[in-house]
This record gives structure tokens, sequence and C-alpha cells, in this order.
């Protein structure tokens, strides 16, 4: 939990990944090109029709959102602008997702991880984060800002709402504003099984919700972000500077794709088919890493919502260290084809046998290919899936893992268990 140090030079990429997410809605891109002859750019922040869609979005999930409360730009611009108008420390979960932590590093803030509990990731344990903003004011800074997520990546889970609710008073004892990451609510594994709570209907001043729509309502090359404030004299202040700071950016939402955003937020039938369709695929491929994973001996926690899950290879340790393998960004490397990203990218640290794997590799390298899975009953009798999974379940065996056969067969497995992230609280935090 200490203070993090200035960003090293960090691990090269891996290889470019295979095509990202799903074939794009064809009723999407015909707004998209119908919008085409639009030159005019969205005023910083968004224009009124897509902040009143974006208002109806949110109606529809129980949160009641009047236009004036709304901010739209592309979500690495926005997480900017929002740290920029807000003046201390980041606090985030340790692992997080990758986008948190730069934007805070590029403005010079100093950000604080607190490690996650066993139970799930995306908010840090509650006594952790009591601990890290005690430290970090023993360092001088002044915590300002707590992220956390309701679906997480890179775990791929959601904490439940007692846990959450914990977290967020512990943040509200503490000053914090909380900024909620709802990107991937929507694409929850089994939604009657699985509650997502807000925390803006926890704490509803002290709470902005961010929704990267990237995640789930559009495909995923199209830059566009959501920001909910509170209605409240402090939010309405910070709305007003993180739009200024929108505004100085000059990094406004092209027009045409605007207009097709604020279609997608109606969630006309075809885009809740499509999205209640990639929420159903990217759980049984998930679900199926998941049985890959733990089967080879590793530890990884059951992903209930979006395309990743986070594995530790920890009890491979001893196999893995006589091929080389010490530490995630070796992982990283050697199950690239996997479109592996390594621990350390998530502030894990580095010697952590860690690694974020995703279903999107399952889905196939071209759009054909993709369409059939989104097409099919079930996903595991196609083909190439079945390969895809065969071939890592073999790696695993390779490198040391438990020789199994179940997710390669499409047969049931045994279930993973849990495991405890970040050891300790007080081992440090893992400076990324």
């Amino acid at each position: 939990m200490q203070r993090t140090a200035p960003d090293p030079q960090r691990e090269p990429d891996p290889a470019p990944d295979p095509p990202v997410g799903l074939p794009v809605l064809p009723e999407l891109a015909a707004y998209l090109s119908a919008a085409a002859g639009r030159t005019a750019p969205e005023p910083p922040g968004g224009s009124a029709p897509l902040r009143a869609a974006a208002c109806g979005y949110w109606e529809r999930r129980g949160l009641f959102t009047p236009a004036d409360r709304v901010l739209a730009a592309p979500g690495a611009a926005l997480l900017l602008a929002l740290y920029a108008a807000t003046d201390g420390a980041v606090v985030l979960p340790r692992p997080c997702s990758e986008w948190y932590a730069p934007p805070a590093r590029l403005l010079g803030r100093p950000v604080h991880l607190a490690p996650v509990p066993a139970e799930s990731g995306g908010v840090p344990d509650p006594f952790a984060l009591l601990e890290t903003v005690r430290r970090a004011r023993m360092h001088g800074d002044t915590p300002r800002i707590l992220v956390l997520a309701v679906a997480d990546d890179p775990t791929g889970t959601c904490p439940p709402p007692e846990q959450l609710h914990e977290v967020c008073e512990a943040a509200a004892e503490e000053g914090l504003w909380v900024i909620s990451d709802e990107s991937r609510r929507d694409l929850l594994h089994d939604p009657h099984d699985t509650v997502v709570l807000s925390p803006a209907e926890m704490l509803p001043g002290e709470v902005v919700v961010l929704t990267d729509l990237r995640a789930a309502l559009v495909p995923a090359c199209w830059p566009v972000a959501l920001a909910r404030f509170p209605g409240t004299r402090r939010g309405e202040v910070l709305r007003d500077a993180t739009r200024t700071v929108l505004a100085g950016l000059h990094i406004p939402l092209p027009g045409p794709l605007a207009c097709a955003v604020t279609h997608a937020l109606g969630e006309p039938d075809e885009v809740r088919d499509r999205v209640a369709t990639a929420a159903r695929v990217y759980g049984v491929l998930a679900k199926a890493l998941h049985r890959t994973l733990t089967e080879a001996g590793a530890l990884c926690r059951p992903p209930h919502s979006g395309s990743h899950l986070y594995a530790d290879l920890e009890p491979l340790r001893r196999p893995l260290a006589a091929r080389g393998i010490t530490a995630s960004a070796a992982l990283e490397r050697e199950l690239a084809p996997w479109s592996a990203r390594g621990g350390h990218r998530f502030g894990d640290a580095p010697e952590a046998l860690r690694v974020r794997l995703g279903a999107d590799v399952l889905l196939g390298a071209d759009a054909a290919s993709r369409q059939r899975v989104l097409d099919a009953a079930d996903p595991l009798q196609l083909p190439h899936v079945r390969a895809e999974l065969a071939a890592l379940a073999r790696l695993l065996e390779g490198l040391g893992g438990v020789a199994g056969v179940g997710a390669a067969s499409g047969m049931p497995g045994p279930e993973g268990e849990a495991y405890a992230d970040g050891g300790s609280y007080g081992d440090g935090g893992g400076d990324s």
C-alpha cells in the first residue's frame, strides 16, 4: 500500500491482438453511415440529444439523471478530465483495469494501490482502503478519488452488494470521491444469479458513474464514454471543472459517431438483443477458459461478467521457473496467442505469476467466425473454439500443469477456487 513510483520503463506491448470484439451491429453501422456527412463535432461534454439519451439509459438502470448532470467524451479523455478536476492522489484497487492509472500519472498525481479481497475484484478490501489512505497521508499525499468497478476488468467478477457498501462507507468516511466504473454491468453471464448495484444508489451525493460504452453497447473501436455527476452543489462544481478540462483538451466526439451512439443509447430491440447475446456468449467462453485454467492447476475466480478472467499460476511456479518463467511479463509472452496480459499491467507485483486472459480470442480471427459464435446455440461445439481451448490445455500441461480434458471436450470440469489477491495488507502494495 505504498505510494507508487513514477511509471518505470514499461514492458513492450505484446504482439497485436486478433480482431477485438463482436461484429459491428448492422443497424448501428447504418446510423453511422447516414450521419457521415455531418462535419460539426460535438460540443465539449456532448450535445443535448446525446446527453438526453444517456439519461434514459441510466433511468432504465434505476438512476434518475437530468441531462445537465451528464458529460460525454472519449473514455480516456473523460477519466483524465475527472482526475484533473480534483486536486489530490488517486486510490485504485489492485489489480485494476489498465486504463485507470495512466491518466493520473500523466497529470503527475500519486497513485496508491489497495488490494482486493479474496471474494472478488473491482473494489479494495475496506480495511485495506482505510490503511492505504492513512499511509498515503503519512507520506504527505492527499487522496481525493477512489476508482472502483461494479463489474471488474481484469478479474471478470462483481463485488457483492454488502462488500461494495462497506467500501463506499469507508470512502465517504475519508472524504473521497468515488468514481464507479460501470462499463461492464450489462454483460452479466447470469443476470438472475448476480446482483449488481451502483454506488450511486448507496452514496448519491459522493459518486460519479463512469461508463465506457465500448464494453457492451457499441463497437470496441468507437471511443465514447459517459459520466453521471451527483445532483449536489459539490457535484455541480466537479462537473463544471471536468467540462472545462474537456474543452481545453480539444478531443470532441465526432459528430457522426455521436448520432449513432445516441441511437444505441435508446436501446432499440436489436441493440438489446445484441448485448444479451454477447453476455451469453462471453459467459460460455469465459467459463470454458476458467475450467481449462483450473484443471491445469491455476487459481482463478469464477468470472461473472464481461470477457476477461484473471489467473494466478503460482501453484505452477516450480515447473514454470524450470522453463525460465518467473514473472508475469514472461508468462504474458508464453501465453501471447491467447491475448494474455501480465498482472504487472494491472498493478500487481511483476514477480507474481498472474495473467489476464480474454474470451475474445475464442471468437475467431475473422468476422465470419465471430458471427458463427454469436449465432451458435452452443459455441463450445464450434471447431475453432474447441481447437483453441484444446491448444491452451496442451500448452498449460506442457508448462507443468495437470493434464485436463474437460474444457477441450466441452465436458463439465471442477470449479476453480478463488485466491487471496495481493497477500497480506502490509505487503507494501506492489508499485506498478
